[in-house]
């Protein structure tokens, strides 16, 4: 079953970055690659990526027939999305274990959450 696990990130966790030595912030960095080399060989990794900076977002929307964009994020934001690993796994026990392992999950929120199976559906 495949898993998308969502790494939260908000001001907290910036500060908290921003106070690492450059020794630190490259074991982070190489917490991530060696989790995704590990999911890759076991055949779990579907993919896996940070993103980028949240003000370099734009939101889009329809209204009326129309396509509607804007910078963003919206100032009332406090957490936003920093990466994401998807990976299909055997079960929700392991998913959690998965993200347990991210980096991320030391300082901030990472949200397992299973993708919907659609293969069954009529179009």
């Amino acid at each position: 079953m495949k898993y998308l696990i969502l790494i939260h990130s908000n001001a907290h966790f910036q500060q908290r970055w921003e106070a690492l030595s450059e020794a630190e912030r490259e074991n982070f960095g190489r917490g991530h690659f060696a989790l995704s080399d590990d999911l890759a060989a076991s055949g779990e990794l579907v993919a896996s990526e940070g993103l980028a900076d949240p003000s370099l977002a734009t939101w889009v929307r329809t209204r009326d027939g129309q396509t509607v964009s804007s910078d963003g994020p919206f100032v009332e934001v406090k957490e936003h999305l920093a990466g994401f690993y998807l990976v299909d796994v055997d079960s929700e026990k392991r998913a959690v274990e998965v993200a347990a392992r991210i980096p991320d999950a030391v300082w901030g929120l990472v949200e397992v959450r299973p993708v919907l199976d659609m293969s069954g559906w009529d179009v």
